[in-house]
């Protein structure tokens, strides 16, 4: 099963059907969404997945909202008869407590959000119609923390997160406990994964750095060689070219931490650097 349905099977259990204010507050949040279409005499609901029709179906029940249940090839819906009931309970105006708002957002999400694999990136998206419906979910998730974007494409306007922090806290908002601990899982292994790739690249970057310089260093020492020049050099600085063909690949560091008497990475560099002015006289007077 994906993340994205094991998230939606989490919520779709979430048992608060005796609390009647809560299911209002989440088939409110269901009606706000894209997915909904309020027609003159109906209102439809319509989505792919079988967790959110589900839970939509059995919030409609216990609210005691009658419904039609149908299958239009790959999806579902659930088309209510507009009645005086329903009109009431879409005008409601619910008290705004913690768990109302939570309820509110949770039903938003289930209306026509989604989420993708966390392993291949991060992105949670909730769908609206209108422009006031999206900004009053948006309002909501601010006071809480949870930061959501708002874009309008072709007439939609889409919520959301591309943040990993953001959607975990988003995860939490809406009651996903589980879902939260298995992103926080994909998102720790992956922060790992790249922290070690940076780490490595890093590495990789410095030993060619050291590598080339290597052998340019050692370029010049031959050539001085080559040229009978080398015996003409003062004993300090044989003594770096020396430990210098011998030991190709280390640092500066740790050949200065070689010599007979130890001197730091730019004492070093010093010396390699006069024998290479050396080498480049020579190469002149070739």
């Amino acid at each position: 099963m994906s993340f994205s349905s094991s998230l939606k099977e989490e919520l779709s259990i979430v048992n608060n059907f005796k609390n009647k204010k809560i299911l209002e507050a989440e088939f409110l949040g269901y009606i706000l969404t894209g997915n909904t279409s309020n027609n003159e005499n109906t209102l439809e609901f319509i989505t792919e997945n079988e967790f959110n029709i589900e839970r939509f179906y059995k919030i409609l029940f216990n609210l005691n909202i009658d419904y039609e249940p149908e299958i239009r090839g790959k999806v579902f819906v659930a088309t209510i008869i507009k009645n005086e009931k329903l009109t009431r309970l879409m005008q409601i105006k619910l008290e705004l407590t913690d768990d109302i708002k939570k309820a509110i957002v949770r039903g938003a999400f289930l209306g026509s959000g989604s989420i993708t694999d966390p392993n291949k990136q991060y992105h949670v998206e909730i769908i609206f119609q209108e422009k006031n419906n999206a900004e009053y979910i948006l309002n909501i998730c601010k006071t809480y923390n949870v930061y959501l974007k708002v874009l309008e494409n072709k007439g939609k306007y889409y919520l959301y997160i591309k943040d990993a922090e953001e959607i975990s806290k988003f995860l939490a908002l809406i009651g996903a406990n589980k879902s939260v601990l298995l992103f926080e899982d994909v998102r720790i292994t992956k922060e790992v994964k790249n922290n070690v790739n940076r780490l490595v690249n890093c590495e990789t970057a410095n030993l060619n750095k050291i590598i080339n310089a290597s052998v340019n260093q050692i370029n010049d020492i031959k050539l001085i060689k080559k040229l009978k020049k080398y015996e003409e050099l003062p004993d300090y600085l044989k003594e770096i070219a020396e430990l210098r063909l011998e030991n190709p690949d280390i640092s500066l560091k740790e050949l200065g931490e070689r010599l007979e008497n130890p001197i730091g990475k730019s004492g070093v560099n010093h010396r390699l650097q006069k024998i290479h002015e050396i080498a480049e006289e020579l190469r002149k007077g070739k």
